[in-house]
């Protein structure tokens, strides 16, 4: 059964770091987007970045541009969302998203809780 596991969510002090990890398992990230969403208690799930097939144009969201950084490992069937100077309003689950450009198979992680504490 293809599926994404996500990984890496954590209880993090303000200004903390954590980076998060989104395995592919069951089939390959390849020609797949990748893309990083989170959804705050009582919020709409919200887009944070990311990320072209071949991990050449990347995007973020307003809120965490300059502080979060989206990457991709094809080798390893992987993607990462690298969380540095974390802020309260970072608290949400956070998903990882696949999106297939050729056929547009999608597929969704079942989240990892990040909280941030002041």
């Amino acid at each position: 059964q293809p599926q994404l596991v996500e990984s890496g969510g954590a209880l993090v002090q303000s200004g903390g770091s954590l980076r998060l990890s989104c395995a592919a398992v069951g089939f390959t990230l390849d020609y797949y987007v990748i893309g990083w969403f989170r959804q705050a208690p009582g919020k709409e799930r919200e887009g944070v970045s990311c990320i072209s097939d071949r991990g050449d144009y990347t995007n973020y969201a307003d809120s965490v541009t300059g502080r979060f950084t989206i990457s991709r490992d094809n080798a390893k069937n992987t993607a990462y969302l690298q969380m540095d100077s974390l802020k309260l309003e970072d608290t949400a689950v956070y998903y990882c998203n696949a999106n297939n450009i050729l056929n547009g198979a999608i597929y969704w992680g079942q989240g990892t809780q990040v909280t941030v504490s002041s």
